[in-house]
């Protein structure tokens, strides 16, 4: 069985029930805190822009264009009820009544056109990065801009990064980005997560299981939790560590 994807922003983290695997994550997708404020930074000046994240996880992103945007509002819908609940505490504490997250598929969601349009590492969703490029553009008013983060092979991957993402078809960055310009975008901004950005979101990935293994050692779901832990960091190291990369673009509709 190949394993589960490692990064989906958009989707449940796979793990045993007690287990909050995203409990050490800021974002569910290699990201550090200077990378999501220059993504922010790039976007074009909107006045008072209504800003939507598709497979939004907990938000964090999402409430960080919000923050730095004065007069914007929010909308985030996931379909994993746990990270939800943790995106509307935040809302609460951070940006009451300018965010709403909903509980749900991103693809069949309805609303109206926004401004903004977020969607990372939840391509997945609409069954691949062109079908969600396609989908985002019609979602977005003309002189939006949309952001995506979807992974590409960097260098060619060995047979367990192949076994590990299955049936994942992945191209190079200039492709994923002649696809944006083919499907109607103007780009605005291309970057990629660095070596550290991965190696931190790994290790967080991994670190909230092992710290719910050392305080559980005993429950009855432990072995399983030890052995997809186990199984994650020999992908990663031993797999995609040197081949996966991940890219970051800013995208205007024009």
């Amino acid at each position: 069985m190949p394993r589960p994807p490692p990064l989906c922003h958009g989707a449940p983290v796979t793990s045993p029930a007690p287990v909050n695997g995203h409990a050490l994550l800021d974002f569910n997708s290699p990201l550090s805190d200077a990378r999501a404020a220059a993504l922010i930074r790039s976007l074009p000046p909107l006045p008072d822009p209504l800003i939507a994240d598709y497979g939004c996880g907990w938000g964090e992103l999402l409430l960080r264009a919000v923050e730095a945007t004065p007069g914007a509002r929010g909308v985030g819908v996931d379909s994993d009820e746990r990270a939800i609940e943790r995106g509307r505490a935040a809302v609460a504490e951070r940006v009451p009544g300018r965010v709403e997250l909903e509980l749900g598929d991103a693809t069949a969601w309805e609303g109206p056109a926004v401004d903004v349009a977020v969607c990372v590492g939840a391509a997945h969703a609409w069954g691949g990065i062109r079908a969600t490029l396609e989908a985002l553009h019609g979602r977005v008013r003309p002189g939006g801009a949309v952001v995506v983060g979807d992974a590409f092979w960097e260098h060619p991957p060995n047979d367990v990064a192949l076994e590990v993402f299955g049936e994942e078809v992945y191209g190079t960055l200039a492709e994923l980005v002649d696809l944006a310009v083919e499907v109607g975008y103007r780009p605005l901004r291309v970057s990629v997560a660095s070596r550290d950005e991965w190696d931190d979101f790994e290790s967080r990935w991994c670190a909230s299981r092992e710290l719910w293994l050392l305080a559980n050692p005993g429950h009855p779901e432990a072995d399983g939790v030890r052995a997809l832990v186990d199984e994650h960091r020999d992908g990663w190291l031993r797999g995609y560590r040197d081949s996966l990369g991940f890219a970051y673009l800013v995208l205007a509709r024009p």
